[in-house]
């Protein structure tokens, strides 16, 4: 019997394990935060190996937080309804009706299902809206839009989206401390008791910075910062990503996603990653491979 060749592949699984050490170690005991988002939670298979992966982190002695968003289970609800979706730099603009069916899909479905996923492989996850705990305390959000130089900018009313006002971190560390995982619903909550559709994204950078976060890693449909012909920039600094928007290369969805990675670094986050999430196990190939995937992004 050939002992070296029966072994062959359990070798290369050790192997692999092995190549996780070095990161298992240097993440030990750090809060990553990761927004979920895209084709990764609709696709089952996408959504299964989701789960398994911030499980896994969990028991490596990781400590994810989870963000996510909805936006396509939002359209298809409002679609079915004979209702449209308009969009002004990735954020959508949000009426009463709509609000009431925002905060019914984000937090009494998608974020239940996600809950179920992660519990279902082991987990500890706990599910959690802006009005939990008075999480998110949100103000309204506002556009302006320059029609022409020298002058004043024309503001676009964007309905109940909002923006963080204030971020209750002490809930989700007591959370963290417990071993639970917070699955946190992007809504907050206004002075006046109304709640505020709030970009995933936004909140995600908003979570990461009040947490002093290791890392960020933002879940998407693309392979990340795409430079002006098209190609995927490896790793990028708030320098870089300035000119880029400056230059209208960064717009539409990616717009808020990269300013959420920009508030993150400025509230002291390590490093923020936009990836690709329709790759299977995205996350653990950028957290434990030494090539990792999609766009690193640094302060300097």
């Amino acid at each position: 019997m050939d002992t070296t060749n029966n072994l062959k592949k359990p070798i290369e699984k050790a192997d692999v394990l092995l190549e996780f050490l070095p990161y298992i170690r240097r993440f030990y005991d750090k809060t990553i935060v990761i927004k979920y988002g895209g084709h990764a939670m609709v696709d089952e298979k996408l959504k299964m190996t989701f789960a398994m992966d911030i499980v896994m982190m969990k028991y490596v002695g990781i400590n994810p937080v989870v963000v996510h968003g909805g936006g396509p289970q939002i359209g298809g609800f409002l679609a079915k309804l004979g209702k449209d979706s308009t969009f002004v730099r990735g954020m959508r603009v949000t009426d009463k009706e709509t609000m009431d069916i925002v905060e019914m899909v984000l937090v009494g479905s998608v974020n239940k299902e996600i809950v179920g996923l992660i519990n279902h492989h082991g987990g500890k996850a706990v599910g959690l809206s802006g009005k939990d705990g008075n999480l998110i305390r949100a103000e309204k959000y506002t556009l302006g839009e320059e029609k022409e130089k020298d002058t004043p900018p024309e503001i676009i009313d964007l309905g109940l989206v909002g923006k963080v006002k204030e971020l209750n971190a002490s809930l989700i560390t007591s959370l963290v401390r417990d071993g639970f995982i917070p699955v946190i619903a992007p809504t907050g909550v206004g002075d006046g008791g109304e709640t505020y559709n709030i970009n995933a994204d936004i909140v995600a950078g908003e979570v990461a910075a009040a947490l002093s976060a290791e890392k960020l890693i933002l879940l998407t449909d693309v392979q990340g910062i795409l430079d002006g012909d098209g190609r995927l920039i490896d790793s990028i600094d708030r320098a870089g990503m300035d000119d880029l928007i400056a230059r209208g290369v960064i717009s539409g969805g990616m717009y808020p996603k990269v300013k959420c990675c920009l508030k993150a670094l400025r509230g002291g986050v390590g490093k923020a990653h936009i990836i690709d999430g329709r790759v299977n196990h995205a996350i653990l190939l950028e957290m434990f491979t030494d090539r990792g995937i999609g766009t690193e992004v640094t302060a300097a």
